[in-house]
């Protein structure tokens, strides 16, 4: 019997610092459902990091520890293709390919460039205002049928698209079009101190809980997250997003839907609420983090991941790259 080719999924994380609660609910958990199912490939996009000033020995570091995060998540490196996009070559060679195939006008509508612009005044550098055709060449190059993205990365898979659109109608049968995989649950954890925005690591650290937070760390920003002054906990993200915050997360870590949640709540103050999420989010970190600690010690381990990632991540890069330079003219080496 013929054996079904699998979909495959692109999936790359910054390692500008560590990931946070957020990130885990909204995409790394769902990772490791995925690898089953699809042909997957998680990138760690070092590349994308540096659009922002970063100190080099904390860059190392920090991809390190990403790598780390992403085998205690329990990531099978068998399964999947974990690598560092610095050491596969062709995303810079495809970036500056696509960069001749997209317009001016497409980039300054990215509101992403806008709002890094505003908080990074001091290097709106030309990486910031493009990296958006190096997102598309990273997905392109895998002929990634799938991207898993949050609501705030809609806007780069769509000129992802446009992108590869245009350089099929002038070449023909160049580029897979990527469709996004949005997670139904958990898919969007917002700050601790203003639940209007999302949970991000460049926000002040009482604004999010770190994947490698202490328990005592976890116990102390879980109390001072912003609820509000009526007392009673139900779901409104309207009128109270705090609280409304707080009980999504509880349902993605614990599985149980709102309604079981706010039911169980009912009578209930805002501390045994805070108390139960700090509860559920230390139980469901706590073997991640013994997990890292031990890869983390394993340094040869972790060479021997990255370099494995790197070779099979170029060998399926070069030919959707030699495949474009073709229909493009260059001579083939």
């Amino acid at each position: 019997m013929e054996q079904v080719k699998k979909q495959r999924i692109l999936s790359g994380i910054q390692p500008s610092g560590t990931p946070t609660l957020g990130n885990y609910i909204g995409a790394m958990r769902n990772w490791k459902l995925l690898e089953d199912e699809y042909d997957c490939l998680y990138m760690i996009a070092d590349l994308h990091a540096i659009t922002v000033r970063q100190e080099p020995a904390k860059l190392r570091q920090q991809s390190m520890q990403l790598l780390a995060l992403l085998l205690a998540i329990g990531l099978d490196p068998q399964k999947n293709v974990l690598f560092f996009q610095s050491h596969v070559p062709q995303h810079s060679q495809m970036a500056w390919l696509l960069n001749c195939y997209t317009y001016m006008g497409e980039m300054s509508r990215m509101t992403q460039f806008k709002d890094k612009s505003a908080k990074h005044a001091d290097n709106i550098n030309c990486g910031l205002f493009t990296y958006p055709i190096l997102m598309a060449g990273d997905i392109l190059l895998y002929q990634a049928n799938l991207v898993p993205v949050g609501k705030d990365q809609t806007q780069h898979l769509e000129i992802c698209r446009d992108i590869a659109t245009r350089v099929n109608g002038l070449y023909s049968n160049v580029f897979t079009i990527p469709e996004g995989y949005y997670p139904k649950v958990g898919a969007r954890v917002m700050s601790l101190q203003d639940p209007t925005r999302k949970m991000s690591k460049s926000d002040p650290d009482d604004c999010f809980i770190s994947i490698l937070d202490t328990p005592d760390t976890i116990r102390r920003k879980y109390r001072r997250a912003v609820t509000d002054s009526d007392g009673e906990i139900r779901f409104d993200p309207e009128n109270k997003p705090g609280v409304s915050n707080l009980l999504s997360i509880l349902c993605a870590l614990t599985g149980q839907t709102i309604d079981e949640l706010t039911a169980s709540f009912a009578g209930k103050g805002y501390g045994e609420l805070k108390a139960a999420v700090t509860d559920a989010t230390i139980e469901t970190l706590a073997p991640i983090q013994e997990r890292f600690n031990q890869y983390m010690g394993d340094k040869a381990y972790l060479e021997t991941v990255y370099r494995d990632g790197a070779a099979r991540a170029s060998h399926l890069a070069e030919r959707t790259l030699q495949k474009l330079m073709k229909k493009i003219g260059y001579v083939q080496k």
